[in-house]
């Protein structure tokens, strides 16, 4: 019966010995999930910075091209009546 008590003693201790082992490996694997969710987290800030810096410039540059465009319309229209009646004056003169 001793014998009996002391292998089932080295087996328990033997089994808490892999278990702590097990738990330190767990504990280092959460401390370096730790650490890169805090660098990921630091990337993706980054990204969301620049994208919005991005994001400004492309509608900074949307903007004028928006502008230039309708000053373009706008000067085709006022020049419209002239081409229109410079256009009929010539077929007039071509006759």
């Amino acid at each position: 019966m001793f014998k009996t008590t002391n292998r089932s003693i080295r087996f328990v201790a033997e089994i808490s010995q892999q278990v702590q082992a097990e738990m330190e490996d767990m504990l280092k694997s959460i401390r370096e999930i730790d650490e890169n969710s805090g660098q990921i987290t630091e990337e993706i800030d980054k990204c969301k910075e620049s994208a919005l810096e991005k994001k400004r410039g492309l509608e900074e540059s949307k903007e004028q091209v928006e502008k230039a465009a309708y000053a373009v319309l706008q000067m085709l229209n006022n020049s419209i009546p002239l081409t229109k009646s410079m256009t009929h004056w010539n077929k007039r003169g071509a006759k």
